[in-house]
């Protein structure tokens, strides 16, 4: 028999697995597909209560982390998430920062250690279907960039998962939501974004209709609400936020399915 269809999104942050990853995860619940959301920190290089910035005097970590972990169990039930996986490691925050040198933060664990461990829950759900982010972390950040590492060990060592994909964002839809941007008077160099954000559109290989799910999306990245600040989307207009959340991209890294050139649904080649 076969095993029950199962996705496994691997995330770096609370918040994170909303914004490439929400509306995918909505509509696989929806489908009755079993979502399994690994979570590898506790985002304690967050903000603090009142905006405090990590390293600046009363910005208290574990208070950040208990705060952001309660937010991401609100965005979990928003979303449909059947279950919710914490690897529990350290926040390494962005590059540059002090946070970086910690023993324990999570970019400093051995790739091995952090991948036998999430090999052990792919053990445990046997996900046909993971997807992460891809080598660059999608803009550089080390803990997406060990995430990706952990992952791809993970998933080849075991063997189990019959598909992996990485979270993209195709440079035609920057640009779009720039020029979208421009139409209603607000100015793209307001929106801060690293100058080689987003991939080469040949690069995507599925993209997924997620527009049901949009409003869900953008409820559950409101659960985050201690990231306000940090999280841009939620400043731009709602018609542009609908114009971002309804489709998802991905690049797919191997199938051991046949499968088209291009998908609409990762689970093709499987159902």
């Amino acid at each position: 028999m076969r095993d029950e269809l199962t996705l496994m999104a691997v995330h770096a942050h609370p918040d994170d697995e909303v914004l490439g990853t929400g509306g995918l995860l909505a509509r696989c619940a929806a489908e009755g597909i079993r979502t399994v959301l690994v979570t590898c920190t506790n985002g304690e290089q967050g903000d603090g209560a009142g905006g405090v910035k990590p390293g600046e005097p009363g910005h208290d970590a574990q208070g950040v982390a208990r705060q952001r972990l309660a937010e991401l169990q609100e965005s979990v039930e928003l979303l449909g998430i059947s279950d919710l996986e914490m690897l529990g490691h350290r926040d390494s925050g962005m590059v540059g920062w002090t946070a970086n040198d910690h023993p324990e933060a999570f970019a400093n664990i051995p790739v091995e250690t952090a991948a036998a461990r999430l090999g052990e829950l792919m053990e445990r759900y046997r996900p046909q279907v993971v997807v992460t982010y891809d080598e660059n972390g999608g803009y550089g950040h080390p803990d997406h960039i060990q995430a990706h590492r952990v992952a791809v060990a993970a998933a080849e060592r075991t063997g189990i998962p019959e598909k992996l994909y990485y979270t993209a964002v195709p440079r035609s839809s920057i640009a779009r939501m720039f020029d979208h941007l421009r139409s209603v008077g607000i100015d793209p160099a307001d929106i801060d974004l690293p100058e080689d954000f987003g991939v080469p559109d040949e690069q995507i290989t599925s993209t997924v209709d997620v527009s049901p799910y949009a409003d869900r999306k953008r409820k559950a990245l409101q659960a985050h609400a201690s990231q306000t600040e940090n999280l841009f989307l939620l400043r731009l207009p709602e018609e542009v936020q609908s114009l971002i959340f309804g489709t998802e991209p991905f690049i797919r890294r191997f199938s051991r399915v046949p499968v088209p050139d291009h998908e609409d649904d990762l689970f093709t080649g499987l159902r």
